[in-house]
């Protein structure tokens, strides 16, 4: 009667061991994915600030160059287009598609805006206005703390992506629906810079 006694307890210490291993695994994952979460809402508050921006850019440009309507429509379609594919993220950071469509939009946003910082370079009264180069310093501003919170970001989401796949936290990552979180990368190297906004 004893022995079956101190099986029933070995039985229930293990039972309370993979139990409290259970518990704190999932813990741990939840405490990582809302790291990763608090991070992308870093990113958030930079590209909204950036969003906001660029219409004011536009509009000071505008006055200047008068000919170049097309390249202004392209930097107000590209920003509407980056910030609706932000939202989606917004909404779900772990969604791989709505990831890629941002790291897409960004990428086109960031082309055009070199391209209008390019065409502005010819505009001489444009480079010497007062409101430009305040707006062009606040962009160059924004666009290195993008840069710091995408960092921030992808770091958490390594270390969340990590965790989940180790054994024994991707038998619980698996079984709780804890999906591997997109990292916020750019593909190639002209990517990745910042447009260049200088006058």
């Amino acid at each position: 009667m004893a022995t079956l006694s101190y099986g029933m307890i070995a039985v229930i210490v293990i039972f309370v061991i993979i139990l409290l291993w259970g518990i704190s695994t999932y813990n741990n994952l939840i405490l990582l994915r809302e790291r990763y979460n608090n991070g992308f809402s870093q990113i958030d508050v930079q590209l909204k600030r950036r969003y906001d921006l660029i219409p004011n850019l536009v509009e000071t440009a505008k006055a200047y160059m008068k000919h170049e309507n097309e390249t202004l429509e392209a930097v107000i379609a590209a920003r509407n287009s980056a910030y609706a594919a932000e939202q989606k993220v917004v909404g779900d950071p772990t969604d791989p598609a709505a990831m890629q469509a941002l790291v897409s939009a960004e990428s086109q946003l960031g082309g055009v805006l070199g391209r209008l910082m390019a065409v502005a370079e010819s505009y001489p009264d444009l480079k010497a206005n007062e409101n430009m180069l305040a707006l062009q310093e606040e962009l160059t501003s924004t666009e290195n703390k993008v840069s710091f919170a995408r960092q921030a970001f992808n770091d958490t989401v390594t270390q969340f992506n990590t965790r989940r796949e180790q054994f024994p936290a991707v038998v619980i990552a698996g079984m709780l629906g804890f999906a591997k979180a997109e990292l916020f990368e750019l593909t190639n190297e002209e990517e990745r810079q910042a447009p260049a906004v200088k006058f």
